[in-house]
């Protein structure tokens, strides 16, 4: 049996609310280990790029459990429009399916909330949605591709809604 996202955000939901300063649930093949604050033994050995998605998880997760990419955190914004960056490294798909079509492509318009894409770890999906209202300018990414923390995944454009 394995978790899907939707599980871990009600868990870390259920975790937030309560004082518990570490939790580990254990279910066939899946290990989910939650920890509170501080810094571990783990963390010390991390690369710095790996620390700051450390960093970033561990807030998003004290804050809001959310697997979705909110603007301040993920997003920049200059003169060509709004580039949309992962929030976390793992797998990129740009459709919810193999046999299904692209959430989105290039000159599609989008608003808020609308599904970008899905980024996979370890069997666990996580939706970025457009933070905007506007038209894809470009997507950065080829479907399948492994992607890193902060990379730039789209560019939206609110000139064009």
């Amino acid at each position: 049996m394995s978790l899907s996202y939707k599980e871990v955000a009600e868990i870390l939901k259920i975790i937030d609310a309560s004082s518990c300063e570490e939790v580990v649930l254990e279910l066939e093949n899946t290990r989910l280990v939650v920890r509170r604050g501080g810094t571990s033994d783990e963390t010390k050995s991390l690369t710095p790029k790996a620390k700051r998605a450390t960093h970033t998880l561990k807030k998003q997760t004290r804050s809001t459990p959310s697997a979705v990419a909110t603007k301040d955190s993920f997003s920049s914004s200059d003169d060509s429009g709004i580039t949309v960056k992962s929030p976390i490294a793992g797998t990129f798909y740009s459709r919810p399916s193999p046999d299904e079509a692209s959430f989105v492509s290039q000159g599609t318009k989008v608003t808020s909330g609308d599904t970008l894409c899905l980024i996979e770890v370890m069997k666990l999906y996580t939706t970025i949605e457009a933070t905007v209202d506007g038209v894809i300018e470009s997507v950065l990414v080829e479907d399948g591709n492994l992607v890193e923390f902060d990379q730039p995944l789209f560019v939206i454009s609110s000139h064009g809604s």
